[in-house]
């Protein structure tokens, strides 16, 4: 595709990586549908053909263009007596284009380096002796590992970050970034209360003083109010009403995604899915508590009850 714009275009300098960049970005973002991109290729390839009869271009042109057309349009009719060559043909190039279709599928979409005047370089170092390399791979897998054992050469190289960690290991972490960022706020939120509770017990420390100064900030709470006592028991009741809601979330998703995996397990492979089932639980096991120890339990994580005024019931 770079060499035919190159030929179609030659005032215009457009290195292959932004072509491919282009190219990625228009398909992805649906700019144009198929049909539309169907009539462009078709209005290119034509003109291709054109330019290089008017400039006598090499054979090599006029072949490119030839498998253009093979691949795009309706299947040429090529007067042969080998008809197994002729179906080997068509099968590779439909082999081409599916191959590029892929690529530009699954593209990663990671931040690339900056093509530099010194990365140019050594990329186009490294190019005659990985051919050396891929000439000998024996297979697909073979070829993914060069490929990539060469893409950390150069950014170890090139002196780029790089992180291989799930790639080492081939797993990638399944714990989503937002449930990280909840129970990070979770920890957080318990370590206040504890100094938080400390304070009302008494221990004035200083780290416990700035503690609760900066969980104060912004507010008209004062340590020298009579009534901070009470604010400061409302806010660990909001914190832990808050706690309660992160959890909640946290365990949705947790028996959300134990269902999907059930299901799935259950769509492949019945067995396992069943001997998963039969394990035996862990917990509940033990005799049931006292009701009036686990009404006293549950009190004494909400802190003391507020007594509402009926003033302020009215307003």
């Amino acid at each position: 595709m770079h060499r035919l714009f190159a030929e179609l275009e030659p005032s215009i300098t457009v290195i292959e990586q932004n072509m491919a960049d282009r190219v990625w970005y228009i398909l992805r973002s649906n700019t144009f549908d198929v049909a539309e991109l169907e009539r462009l290729r078709r209005q290119a390839v034509p003109s291709s053909g054109e330019n290089a009869t008017a400039e006598d271009a090499a054979p090599q042109l006029a072949e490119q263009t030839a498998n253009v057309d093979t691949a795009v349009n309706t299947p040429v009719v090529v007067e042969s007596n080998d008809d197994g060559t002729i179906a080997q043909e068509l099968v590779l190039e439909q082999m081409k284009s599916t191959l590029e279709e892929e690529i530009v599928e699954t593209r990663p979409s990671k931040s690339l380096p900056s093509l530099s005047k010194r990365n140019r370089a050594v990329v186009r170092a490294l190019n005659p002796i990985l051919v050396t390399y891929l000439e000998a791979s024996r297979d697909i897998c073979e070829t993914d590992s060069i490929l990539f054992g060469t893409a950390l050469a150069v950014c170890r190289i090139i002196g780029a970050k790089l992180s291989t960690a799930g790639r080492a290991n081939g797993e990638s972490s399944a714990i989503p970034a937002w449930r990280i960022r909840i129970e990070e706020r979770i920890a957080k939120a318990r370590a206040l209360i504890g100094r938080l509770i400390c304070f009302r017990s008494g221990n004035a420390g200083p780290r416990i003083v700035r503690t609760v100064r900066m969980a104060f900030a912004g507010t008209n709470v004062s340590l020298c109010q009579p009534d901070m006592m009470q604010k400061l028991t409302e806010y660990i009741d909001d914190l832990k009403q808050r706690i309660a809601a992160w959890g909640k979330r946290i365990r949705r998703y947790t028996e959300r995604s134990t269902r999907f995996n059930q299901n799935r397990l259950f769509q492949t492979d019945q067995k396992r899915l069943y001997k998963s089932l039969e394990r035996p639980m862990v917990g509940g096991t033990g005799p049931a508590p006292n009701q009036a120890d686990t009404v006293a339990f549950w009190r004494s994580l909400w802190s003391e009850p507020v007594n509402h005024t009926g003033q302020c019931m009215g307003q």
